[in-house]
């Protein structure tokens, strides 16, 4: 028997104006993230977990987001999935409508940021990171949902039946292959000349998706497996550790660089390999690997040079 996959037929755009302009969902997903996280952030403060004053955090937030994540992501995209482009030509850093953005190169242009607001502001490093990682799997959940919407960095091919076929597979194809398509999809309707055009007029045509739902592979949506492993359940088991347990600065900071690690090399089990393998594993999992490293050096800090939050320490007087 034949299963009926779902053929990802989402727009990009919450409101298109015309041609590649208007309000995009990826952008509203760093959006939501950074609100999100300043509201739980704020939370912790008011609680007495942060150095911060409630009053510093929307700065450091978004400073950081800006410098830190924007800025990391975007550099740690080109340096790690596509330097041969980006040495060849440096301003495709700026053409950010293009995509490309490494949640690893955000990760760290975060942890630079929040090296020096620390050192400026005279304010402990490792209690501004661990309340720092436990909000971050929130930007990360909305943009790993972003990323199925666009239905970009999809996963391996699977026969589950809870797969979903990416059109946007067009773009891998070999020429003669994407011709035969494309011709198939002309005599539906001449506009659809081309893989753009094809990917925008799936949600308009009926025809169209019976078409690509013989031609196109069912893949895992990698996507959505990624967004539960590395935004809910990540934030979950962070918000636990800093709410109800007593643990020393440094502490949760080294825990979510390892758990970060762990669901990643998890979670990229079930996605399309993006860039050449390192040996038995993806570009993902080799970085990971060096995640796990700085982890283990949070954790031994915490246990040599203990030391502990407002709330933490009164809860000891009490």
């Amino acid at each position: 028997m034949i299963l009926a996959y779902y053929v990802h037929d989402l727009s990009p755009f919450l409101i298109r104006f015309g041609g590649g302009i208007g309000i995009r969902w990826y952008g509203l997903s760093y959006l939501a993230g950074f609100i999100v996280g300043i509201l739980l952030y704020k939370r912790l403060a008011v609680k007495g977990y942060s150095a911060l004053r409630p009053d510093q955090v929307v700065d450091f937030v978004t400073m950081g987001a800006l410098f830190g994540v924007l800025l990391g992501g975007r550099l740690g995209y080109l340096l790690f999935y596509d330097a041969g482009q980006f040495f060849h030509d440096p301003l495709i850093f700026f053409r950010v409508w293009e995509g490309g953005m490494a949640s690893h190169g955000g990760i760290l242009g975060f942890s630079i940021y929040t090296f020096w607001y620390a050192r400026r502001h005279h304010l402990s490093f490792r209690n501004l990171g661990d309340n720092l990682v436990v909000v971050a799997p929130i930007g990360l959940f909305f943009g790993r949902c972003a990323n199925f919407i666009n239905g970009e960095l999809y996963g391996r091919i699977t026969n589950v039946s809870w797969a979903v076929q990416f059109p946007k597979e067009m773009f891998f194809y070999d020429p003669e292959r994407l011709e035969r398509l494309m011709m198939k999809a002309s005599a539906i309707d001449p506009s659809f000349n081309s893989p753009d055009a094809i990917i925008s007029g799936v949600s308009q045509s009926l025809s169209l998706q019976t078409l690509l739902a013989g031609e196109i592979s069912p893949r895992y949506p990698s996507q959505l497996i990624e967004a539960f492993l590395e935004g809910a359940f990540l934030f979950s088991l962070l918000w636990i550790l800093r709410t109800r347990c007593r643990l020393p600065d440094g502490f949760l900071t080294g825990i979510f660089f390892i758990s970060y690690a762990l669901v990643r090399i998890l979670g990229e089990c079930f996605r399309e390999p993006d860039a050449p393998l390192t040996g038995n594993l993806t570009r993902g999992q080799f970085l990971s690997l060096f995640m796990i490293f700085v982890g283990l050096l949070f954790l031994i800090w915490a246990w040599v040079r203990p030391c502990y939050p407002a709330a933490l320490r009164k809860e000891r007087k009490s």
